[in-house]
């Protein structure tokens, strides 16, 4: 018998036997559903045979039978009157377990979200894309087709959704494209480091979406629900279905605050912020200038994240604050990184070094933050240190700066289009689909092996938009992208390592040497953060001009 477990109520299971009903109640199952009709197979028992086994043991079952492939509303709305009827916890069996969790599915549909119920249909083993649209519809079978078609549809209006519009509408000006997202407001992300160490404004970092979304691009508000790219369609929330000739999947990642218990309830109080949320960047730099004295945590979760330097960036700034201001010896400064190394690309890490020498950093390797309950100014660390047993510590503190852990979407992560590990599954040159020939993806959420950070939006967008112009043109693919990624790392107010590199962790420097040298800290490369960094973002790369960022070409290989 393999019972899977959907929730606390249902499991779902194979044809059971006779024999395993006493099983069931042992296990402490009060209840049966059969979904499988009668005479289906040779080798089956009938469903009066399993019921006087449930009698017998004190269960109670319930026949709601379903021809394969033919899951109808009625027998749907017949699994969720039982449900509500029958003892829990239940176990539901047809003969692969499908028609018992696609039944389920249905019938939750109207009181969860559909994710909710994709997710835990993927953990129990179960593939509910052929249903997908009904579940987003209620549960019901939805008597629509499309309700827009348009040539192009791009999922997310962050920085790589609204470049790759705008690069596209460049390049062919008359082409149908539509943007799907439900933010009305959109930030650049990078400038909260800025704002947590005091040299930004808030409000600075965010503008109207509408503002933004490139002219002749059109714009639906709406969160997506699921995809279906053998239909060449995405699912809205309300089931509404948009149609696509080609798909682009830019939706940012999720940050799981959740995940580190007790965070969620005391973010922005009790000396617990983080720069990686528009609403607490500010409350950082409050932080920062009110510290006196004390210890001071900054944590950095398991890879990947959005701009790994983004963690000690926020300490860096804090700590020359405080060296500033003569207070650096009265505070004690840890970094926790759950990983083993302060930096992935080795060449910038002396520089790095130095900078930890002179704010006196404790550091700490293979620290991963897991709880924390700030009205007691505690923090729980899992050190998972190579070849040691796994322990926790706590730690006591008076400021601490968290990075969440960070995931795909779970509306991604659920999807065809996703790897095992969650993310869009694309070929790391092309940025196609290596299985939908019609789908690309880019910015956080694929799974190319790239630093995920806004530079790397900004070098993939054109070549996202060069192979899509390239594949309406009936053409092969004609750029590639080299893993690019730029982390400017604030060292200092007024010095910064710009640290720039591609796949492999290969130096791919955007000026000479002689000018600028990204492997030590230098006014210039602060500079070009602060001063033109911003507005190449909301001049140039959300506009469709490609400075600094033209594809490369094609490489041909032996």
């Amino acid at each position: 018998m393999d019972a899977r477990s959907i929730d606390n109520e249902l499991s779902v299971s194979p044809q059971i036997g006779v024999a395993d009903v006493a099983a069931l109640a042992a296990a402490g199952f009060r209840s049966v559903i059969c979904n499988r009709p009668d005479g289906e197979g040779a080798d089956q028992p009938t469903f009066a045979e399993i019921k006087a086994a449930a009698e017998q043991a004190g269960l109670e079952a319930r026949y709601i039978p379903v021809v394969s492939g033919r899951v109808e509303d009625a027998a749907a709305e017949s699994f969720g009157r039982a449900m509500h009827e029958l003892p829990k916890p239940v176990l539901a069996y047809c003969r692969t377990g499908t028609r018992s969790a696609t039944l389920w599915a249905l019938s939750q549909a109207p009181k969860r979200e559909t994710v909710d119920i994709l997710t835990r249909a993927q953990a129990a083993g179960y593939d509910m894309a052929g249903v997908v649209r009904r579940i987003a519809n209620g549960g019901r079978t939805p008597t629509d087709t499309a309700d827009a078609t348009f040539d192009v549809v791009i999922v997310g209006g962050g920085s790589a959704g609204i470049a790759v519009a705008a690069s596209l509408r460049a390049r062919l000006p008359d082409l149908d494209v539509a943007i799907l997202d439900p933010a009305d407001v959109h930030y650049y992300q990078p400038g909260w480091t800025m704002v947590g160490g005091g040299i930004f404004e808030a409000e600075a970092t965010a503008r109207t979406m509408g503002s933004l979304i490139p002219k002749g691009v059109h714009w639906i508000r709406s969160a997506v629900a699921a995809f279906e790219p053998k239909e060449d369609a995405v699912i809205l929330d309300g089931c509404r279905v948009v149609k696509y000739k080609r798909l682009i999947v830019c939706p940012g990642l999720k940050l799981d605050w959740a995940k580190v218990e007790g965070l969620t309830d005391t973010l922005g109080r009790n000396g617990v912020t983080s720069n990686y949320r528009y609403d607490l960047a500010s409350y950082t730099w409050r932080l920062v200038q009110e510290m006196k004295g004390g210890r001071a945590l900054f944590t950095q979760p398991p890879m990947p994240i959005k701009c790994a330097g983004a963690p000690q960036k926020s300490m860096y700034l804090s700590a020359d604050h405080w060296r500033r201001r003569g207070m650096l010896n009265n505070i004690e400064i840890g970094f926790h990184n759950a990983g083993g190394v302060l930096f992935g690309v080795p060449a910038y890490v002396p520089t790095l070094m130095e900078y930890i020498e002179r704010y006196h950093v404790n550091l700490n390797y293979f620290n991963n933050l897991v709880a924390i309950d700030g009205e007691a100014k505690t923090a729980w660390f899992d050190i998972a240190e190579p070849e040691k047993e796994r322990r926790r510590v706590a730690v006591d503190f008076d400021m601490i700066h968290v990075v969440p852990p960070q995931t795909a979407p779970d509306f991604i992560r659920v999807s065809p289009l996703a790897d095992a590990a969650g993310w869009v599954d694309v070929d790391p040159a092309t940025l196609r689909h290596k299985t939908f020939q019609n789908i690309w993806s880019l910015g956080d959420v694929m799974n190319a092996p790239n630093a995920k950070t806004a530079a790397a939006a900004r070098k993939q967008a054109p070549t996202v938009a060069a192979n899509v112009a390239a594949d309406i043109a009936g053409k092969a693919a004609v750029a590639e992208y080299d893993g690019y990624g730029s982390c400017p790392l604030t060292v200092e107010r007024g010095k910064v390592v710009l640290a720039e590199f591609g796949y492999g962790g290969k130096l791919l420097p955007s000026f000479p040497k002689w000018l600028l040298n990204g492997q030590k800290a230098t006014r210039l490369a602060w500079l070009l953060k602060e001063k033109l960094l911003p507005p190449i973002y909301w001049k140039a790369m959300l506009r469709g001009k490609e400075w600094l960022a033209k594809p490369e070409k094609v490489r041909v290989r032996q």
